[in-house]
């Protein structure tokens, strides 16, 4: 017997009827407070705009539409230049980006793409040289908890809100 408390109607791309999908804050509320928590304190213990860029960027590989969506909005919210938003993508060959910016991004993508090699040593010197470890370690919680986050709305398929 499925308890229909727990349970969101989402259309599918693949499937153009409605899919009930589990929600996850109802399935589990106090599993699903434990992420907030985490994502509360990385979003005290990472600067802004660093912390966004970061989700926006893993949400960009990861492909999920509700988060991309909310943390660009965030960052344009915030005074974030629009041009700099879109840019996020292709920070690599964009002039707009500190190196603290280049450094973070950088982290953000070794990570999220842990499986296509992690994190060099090279990009490890360099982020806990331009963060310390505190901050070294702090920006490794925030990566961790926008991917479990995308790892939340994708498959329980999420979608930002009309535009």
């Amino acid at each position: 017997m499925t308890d229909t408390s727990i349970i969101e109607t989402a259309a599918t791309a693949d499937r153009p009827t409605h899919v009930e999908r589990v929600q996850i804050s109802s399935a589990v509320p106090d599993g699903y407070r434990k992420v907030i928590n985490l994502d509360g304190y990385v979003g005290q213990a990472v600067e802004e705009p660093l912390g966004d860029l970061i989700k926006l960027r893993a949400s960009q590989i990861n492909g999920c539409t509700y988060c991309v969506d909310m943390h660009s909005v965030d960052l344009q919210e915030g005074g974030y230049p629009l041009r700099k938003v879109f840019a996020v993508s292709a920070w690599r060959e964009s002039p707009w980006f500190s190196e603290r910016e280049r450094t973070a991004l950088e982290l953000t993508e070794a990570v999220t793409l842990i499986h296509q090699g992690g994190v060099s040593e090279a990009l490890y010197a360099r982020a806990v040289n331009e963060f310390g470890e505190v901050g070294f370690a702090n920006l490794i919680l925030a990566i961790g908890t926008i991917n479990i986050w995308n790892r939340i709305a994708i498959p329980t398929h999420m979608r930002p809100p009309a535009l």
